[in-house]
């Protein structure tokens, strides 16, 4: 099994025809993914030929999804037009969408994230690298060559820990890796994805990577009282940034570190006090892993 996304998924890209969906649609079609039409209404009706493999494109959303019976958008589309985007992907009544793009603005993603929420719709991201089900199929940006299938669920807000995390562990392998990213404001959470890979029969352990990257600062100390009291898998935890100086504004995470909270060290005494072993590196972050895989724990 897998979580969000299997190799039953079906999968829209809306900006399919533009240069960043023309290549990570390539990307995920060499890796299986069953990608089934494009979307933008300007280029309707055309076919583009990726080696062997023709993709329609479709006008919308709904068009595409009556067409090919899709249940999963990409979006590479660029910030201006996202909210716009996501919200006629929702309204199409799609059960999940990716959401890469970068530098959405707060107040957009405030409202297609509750428009998506009553229509049904899970969002991850904005801001992501997406997805992916190692040998079943992969949304979004996320390498398809640098790991296995295996029984570790991974839920990361940075994106190149992600790939580091994945490629640590590539000898034992990952039920799904999501990266949800790291604005203030995303669709899913680590609670949410927790919960799905608690209830995951083929995932036996989860990391948790997270970051002093969120204004407010504690989503991953809500994610620690979550483990500690409905998480029975053992848990490995990362926190990027134990090295940034505090009260100082973080140019890539947006965000602003205050007092104790959102601190990489409150962060990690959080998580430590329900039971998860958090390393301060990736390296000993896997090694964490192993350490719990050996032990049966």
């Amino acid at each position: 099994m897998a979580i969000h996304l299997t190799k039953e998924s079906k999968i829209l890209v809306q900006g399919m025809t533009g240069g960043e969906g023309m290549k990570h649609t390539r990307r995920m079609l060499a890796a299986g993914t069953n990608v089934v039409g494009g979307v933008n209404p300007r280029k309707a009706g055309r076919t583009v030929d990726f080696h062997d493999r023709p993709v329609p494109v479709f006008g919308s959303v709904a068009e595409g999804m009556d067409a090919t019976g899709a249940d999963v958008t990409v979006l590479f589309v660029p910030p201006a037009f996202t909210k716009a985007a996501v919200t006629e992907a929702a309204d199409a009544g799609i059960g999940l969408a990716v959401v890469i793009t970068e530098g959405v603005p707060v107040h957009d993603s405030v409202a297609f994230l509750d428009r998506a929420r009553k229509r049904g719709t899970r969002v991850i991201g904005p801001n992501c690298p997406g997805l992916i089900s190692p040998g079943q199929s992969g949304a979004g940006i996320i390498p398809a060559d640098i790991t296995k299938p295996g029984r570790i669920g991974l839920v990361s807000k940075s994106g190149t820990l992600t790939y580091q995390l994945m490629y640590e562990l590539r000898d034992i392998g990952f039920s799904t890796c999501v990266g949800i990213g790291g604005d203030p404001v995303v669709g899913t959470t680590h609670i949410d994805c927790l919960t799905a890979f608690q209830d995951d029969p083929e995932t036996d352990l989860i990391v948790l990577i997270g970051e002093i990257g969120e204004i407010g600062g504690d989503a991953e100390e809500r994610a620690a009282a979550y483990i500690r009291d409905h998480v029975t898998k053992p848990v490995v935890g990362h926190i990027a940034g134990f090295t940034a100086p505090e009260g100082r504004t973080m140019g890539h995470a947006g965000a602003i570190v205050s007092g104790s909270s959102g601190t990489a060290r409150a962060k990690q005494q959080a998580l430590e006090a329900a039971g998860v072993r958090v390393g301060r590196t990736p390296t000993e972050t896997a090694r964490h892993v192993l350490a719990v895989l050996d032990s049966g724990a």
